[in-house]
Formats: C-alpha cells, structure tokens, sequence
C-alpha cells in the first residue's frame, strides 16, 4: 500500500485543523487521514503547515500562518522563538495558564494510552526564580553551540545547525550578564554556563572538534566531561537545597530551575512519608539529594546507586556526615540484578534519565517488595511505560504530581507514588 504522504514534501504548505497537544511539544493534525505533528500551534487553531520533515505513516510540520488563532495565543518575548529559529523553547507561542494545560493533557494521554489509566492531572507552578516573570529567567544552566564562524547560539529543533542569539530569555541574569555571546569563539564548539542556587557563576569552553553535540534537551546532563577550559568562576558550585548546602562540579547533573531541587525533595518526602529505621534505596541517585532528604527521617541505612562517576564522586563528599548512607557505583540494572543492592527494602526512589527505568528494572525492585516507590520523571512517556510495568505485576499508582520545572518548553517533571495494590493502609 502506498504511503498517502509521499505526495507532500519538505517544504510544501497545507491548511488544516490543529488537535490536541501531543508528547514532543506540537500539536496533532490531519489531512486526508496524513498526521501532521505541527509545531507553534495551538488546539484548535486554523493553519497553514510549512513541511519540514516527511517520515512513512506522519509528517512534522511548523505553523507558519495563524488563521483561526486561539484565545490562548501569545507574542513570544523571544525573537528567535519562531519556525526554523532556536529549538531551546517549544511554547513561547503560548499563554502561561495554557502551557500548564498543555503539559498536563500530555501527561494525562501518555498514561492513558501506555498505562491504561484515566485521571485529571493539575501541573503546579514552581516559585519564581527571580524577579518578574516566572516564565523567564530561570535556567541555571545553559549550553550555547558555536557555528563554523564562531558565532555562539541555540540549535534549531531536531537539527545540529546553529542560530546565533545575542541573549537567551529563560537562562538565569546571571548567565545573561556574562558576555559569552557577545564574542566571537573559532576555538570552541561549544559553551557553557552555570549559576548555582549559592551564588557562583561558571563559564566553559569545551574545543572545536570533540564530536557533534547531543540535541539541546534541559531534562538532561551537560556534555560529557572532558575538552573543557575553564573561563570564569570555581572548580565547583554552591547549591543549596533539602536543608543542606551542596558542592557539585558544573559538569554534573543538578536540577536546572533554582527551585526544583527543593521542590522535588519536598515531594518525595511528602509521598513516602519515611519512617524511622526504614531502609531505602536512592536510585540514579546522583549527587544524593533524594537519599539525604530520605535519610535525614530514617536514620537507617540508605542505598545509592549511581553510573556517573561525578555523580558518585560528589554523593561521596556532599553526604560525608550520614554514616547510614552507601554509595555504590554501578549501573541501576546492574546492580540490581548482580545483588550490589539487596533487600530487604522499605522504600524506594527512583530518579531515571529520560528513557525511563525500563522492565527489567522495575521488576527488580517490585522483586524486592519495598512499600512504596517515588518514581521521579522528566519525560511522561517514560513514565506511563514504567507504570504500565509496575501494574502488570500488581501494583498502583497512588498519586501523581506534576512541576512545571522548565517554562516555555515542553518537559515537564513528575513525582508518582507507587504502593503494592496488597498493601494493607492503616
């Protein structure tokens, strides 16, 4: 049968209806019975979709005429926030309270279709991170590309090509007042910028011709450590989160919104309820936020798990004074399944990159028959694939919150609480 939508191509205009909001940051369209996944849209929008990527069964697409627009239609503040301009932001287009919609019917059409399971999910704002608006200004943590001229920018979506920005809007003062783009760098491949909850402010050069650039997703790590030259400010920065005051190196992973750290920990603390003498298992644990927070209620021995060497180096130092927490450096899977971890086990949090934790290991911690599991997530799909797992093998979602911990872009993190369906509540 012949693919209805080899007759469209890069680069062709049609007029359609735009749907509803889907994972990845666009909205479902069709034609003829052709999806179309149109980006700088809204629900229910009249359009005309500029083709930009052709693939059999879908199309991609980017609104570039607005006929209908919808009441929740906004100017983007940012000029470079239009189709085939900078990819960092997804929904600049769209009213503050809408985006809050938006990623809240992502997650609820992801847990319905992976999971099986139907319930209204509210996304709760995060405390602004600086003066004015809470939509901008809240990245702690920024990576600009440099093209073939030098020139310092943001990549296009799904694309390695470079726009040259003069000022990202949602990157934290502190990094705007750096003059990283203001500059011209034949030297660098790519830069980096942190500024920490504690006040320090670093700069990185990472040099030209150490390999392409993953694609610019804040949900993750920054590049791989390694071809960097320190430009401004110290080895390592001062966070402050979950009571305690931390020292990570720039490179490692810490939440990029100045708030989501103590906002996330708050929730898993919520959720558990920890009890004292309970054993825990932090993981993908990272530098150890969730396994203090936990530990600090226990007082019982406390498991972290974690691949990254600079994850584990910094879990080390940050957590020298909890004598009752274990650092093992491993890969999740790994450990789980050649018993570098073993039960009995009280409480779980589980803290996985973006491809989620995946079956087998969440049947290895369903096999350790831990009371409730916090399941952190910044990727809703993954999350509704994993709780699937989890309900195959007789257990429940208990509660799910929602954190809109990246403004004007389509992630969005999630705390889920996970109980044996058996468990006896008191």
């Amino acid at each position: 049968m012949t693919d209805p939508s080899l007759d469209l191509v890069e680069g062709d205009r049609v007029e359609v209806e735009v749907g509803a909001p889907a994972h990845g940051g666009h909205c479902v369209a069709r034609l003829d019975g052709r999806v179309l996944f149109v980006r700088h849209a809204l629900p229910g929008e009249r359009v005309t979709a500029e083709i930009t990527e052709r693939h059999r069964g879908y199309l991609r697409a980017d609104a570039v005429e607005i006929h209908t627009p919808s009441p929740a239609r906004v100017r983007p503040p940012c000029p470079y926030a239009h189709p085939g301009g900078c990819g960092g932001c997804d929904l600049q287009h769209v009213a503050g309270d809408a985006q809050l919609r938006w990623k809240g019917q992502v997650v609820e059409e992801q847990l319905r279709r992976l999971a099986g399971l139907s319930l209204s999910v509210r996304v709760e704002e995060l405390p602004t991170a600086t003066a004015g608006d809470r939509l901008l200004g809240w990245r702690s943590r920024v990576r600009y590309a440099v093209d073939a001229a030098g020139r310092p920018g943001l990549l296009q979506h799904r694309s390695h090509q470079v726009v040259p920005i003069d000022r990202c809007l949602i990157a934290h003062p502190a990094i705007q007042e750096l003059d990283l783009l203001r500059r011209e760098w034949p030297d660098a491949d790519a830069l980096e910028a942190v500024a920490s909850t504690g006040g320090d402010v670093v700069a990185l050069a990472r040099a030209a011709g150490s390999g392409p650039l993953p694609a610019e997703d804040p949900t993750e790590p920054g590049i791989a450590a390694g071809g960097r030259v320190r430009l401004a400010g110290p080895d390592e920065v001062d966070e402050v989160a979950a009571g305690r005051r931390w020292r990570v190196p720039p490179e490692g992973f810490w939440q990029i919104h100045p708030a989501a750290a103590d906002t996330l920990a708050a929730a898993v603390v919520d959720l558990l309820r920890p009890a004292a003498g309970e054993v825990t298992w932090d993981l993908y644990g990272g530098a150890g936020l969730f396994a203090a927070a936990v530990a600090d209620r226990t007082g019982a021995r406390t498991t972290l798990v974690e691949s990254s060497p600079i994850g584990c180096a910094a879990a080390r130092a940050n957590l020298a004074d909890l004598a009752m927490v274990e650092i093992v450096e491993a890969r999740v899977e790994t450990a789980l399944h050649r018993r570098r971890v073993i039960g009995p086990v009280d409480l779980v949090v589980l803290d996985p990159p973006r491809s989620g934790a995946g079956a087998r290991v969440v049947r290895g911690i369903a096999a350790a028959r831990p009371r409730a599991v916090a399941y952190v997530a910044c990727d809703p799909a993954a999350l509704a694939r994993d709780i699937g797992t989890f309900l195959s093998l007789g257990w429940r979602l208990t509660t799910l919150r929602s954190f809109d911990c990246f403004p004007m872009t389509q992630h969005i993190e999630c705390v889920a609480l996970l109980e044996p369906a058996h468990r006896t509540v008191v």
